[in-house]
């Protein structure tokens, strides 16, 4: 099971790397977490340099794709080369999240229609301008698509992706590995109850 992470020059390291973190909780011989970039390395809003794990053109067959955000995410959706490798990107077979900005690349990739979607405020007005209907919350998901909006809601895509392809159990673990002690219930509670909405008959039986 494979799962990547879409960074782009200029990422947002809270995106990245605590979706990388929250996921890689899932202990299993198939399970394959990586970091996917267009060039061997990527250099984050703040200066935070990281290896590329694989490339966009494995990462868009993963079993399931993040797109992470970042200050460079018009210039991303601006770029024919990468834009032209994910457009393979799938939901009849693949998961695809996406994180504040990312949702803008799941836009002008035609994937969003009909579908309304989160993000942050400042890439608001420009999923608007693509014809996104935007909701004030931090998760939404419709099928095989999720987006988040709010830098803090990396760990709800997490966890949705989790239990979609492991169980509601599985995510919940993982979560309450990295919450705060002596918040941990409360704060698996109030992730999974953003999650769970979106569900249905989908979830994994582990």
């Amino acid at each position: 099971m494979h799962i990547a992470i879409l960074t782009f020059e200029g990422y947002n390291e809270l995106d990245s790397l605590i979706a990388l973190g929250v996921l890689n909780r899932i202990k299993r011989p198939d399970w394959r977490v990586t970091i996917a970039s267009p060039t061997p390395k990527v250099r984050s809003m703040n200066g935070v340099v990281i290896e590329s794990m694989t490339t966009l053109s494995e990462a868009c067959t993963a079993d399931a794709v993040i797109i992470g955000s970042g200050k460079q995410t018009r210039e991303v959706v601006a770029n024919p080369t990468i834009m032209t490798t994910l457009q393979s990107l799938d939901p009849t077979r693949q998961l695809l999240a996406a994180q504040c900005s990312g949702t803008l690349v799941l836009a002008k990739l035609g994937l969003l229609n009909d579908i309304p979607a989160c993000t942050d405020l400042t890439t608001r007005p420009w999923v608007v301008a693509a014809g996104i209907e935007v909701l004030n919350q931090p998760l939404y998901a419709r099928g095989n698509i999720a987006t988040a909006g709010g830098c803090l809601a990396s760990h709800y895509l997490a966890a949705w992706v989790i239990t979609r392809l492991v169980g509601v159990e599985a995510a919940e673990e993982a979560l309450h590995y990295v919450a705060p002690v002596g918040e941990k219930e409360e704060y698996v509670a109030r992730a999974m109850r953003n999650v769970t909405p979106y569900l249905g008959s989908e979830v994994a039986v582990g």
